[in-house]
């Protein structure tokens, strides 16, 4: 294996009509490499990895999934596997519960916010690095979303339980989205995220979280006067007269750290080519 894998043909385990299973070729390249003695599967779906793991030997595997009655946010983990592969929904972009015609409350796949189901899921990956014995895997399969013009990435959200042992891209084949038309102009997603986390210790253990802030670019000291003034005059529409970029700026880092702000103002908007004076004491901005 290496970091780049390409599945063309999805092989010949599990059911090619249910939506969004991914290639047999993954599970058994990850088996073959990792060799594990228990193989344990999380959001089995249509049984790909139980057929994998049929043809390859194991038969010290376990196949998880609501739809043979496993609850992913209830359910206990059968301890003692070295090695465990979860494909969970890409959020809500598939609704599994209509595929499957059975709805069910903690399905994942559920109409939910992006950060309930980031929430959900990162207490079954909690579940799952538990459960692994010290020196054990975890190999996740998830794939970015764009939903109503905004683009979401799981892999980014998630909490990391454990060390990454791999992170590998996988191309996406034969997709619905590749098949439709769409209004608009942009990037087509044509990738999955497969990362690999390892148990190191039994007890301590790396935790990575990821959150998000929001800033005000005013309050970074090491902005530019040029970069300040230009966001002043966006701000104001791109054109303003200069006490109102005085009003915008005067709370800024910055000018808190500089007695004579305002004459650098004035200095910056004339040393610069994307200002221009429109009007005495009128400033505008120029895209260059």
């Amino acid at each position: 294996m290496n970091t780049i894998l390409s599945y063309k043909n999805r092989g010949k385990w599990g059911k090619s009509i249910y939506r969004g299973n991914c290639s047999g070729y993954v599970i058994k390249d990850l088996l073959d490499f990792y060799k594990p003695s228990k193989f344990i599967e999380v959001f089995s779906g249509s049984g790909t990895g139980k057929e994998v793991a049929l043809d390859l030997g194991i038969s010290n595997s376990v196949h998880l999934d609501l739809n043979n009655g496993w609850n992913a946010l209830i359910d206990d983990i059968p301890t003692g596997n070295d090695f465990t592969f979860s494909h969970p929904p890409y959020w809500d972009i598939i609704s599994y519960g209509t595929e499957r015609g059975a709805p069910h409350d903690d399905d994942l796949s559920n109409h939910m916010s992006y950060d309930e189901f980031i929430h959900k899921l990162n207490r079954v990956n909690q579940k799952i690095y538990q459960a692994l014995l010290n020196n054990g895997h975890h190999a996740m399969l998830i794939g970015d979303v764009r939903k109503k013009g905004k683009y979401y990435s799981p892999i980014k959200d998630l909490i990391y339980f454990g060390e990454i042992d791999v992170h590998m891209i996988k191309t996406q084949h034969n997709t619905v989205s590749n098949r439709k038309k769409y209004n608009g102009n942009f990037i087509a997603i044509a990738h999955e995220h497969l990362i690999v986390f390892k148990k190191n210790s039994i007890w301590q253990f790396p935790v990575k979280i990821t959150q998000t802030k929001v800033f005000d670019l005013r309050d970074f000291e090491h902005m530019t006067w040029r970069d300040l003034i230009q966001g002043a005059l966006e701000h104001l529409g791109g054109e303003a007269d200069l006490s109102a970029i005085y009003e915008v700026v005067q709370d800024s880092k910055k000018s808190q750290m500089n007695r004579h702000w305002k004459e650098k103002v004035r200095q910056t908007l004339q040393i610069h080519q994307n200002f221009s004076s429109i009007d005495r004491g009128k400033w505008k901005l120029h895209i260059i």
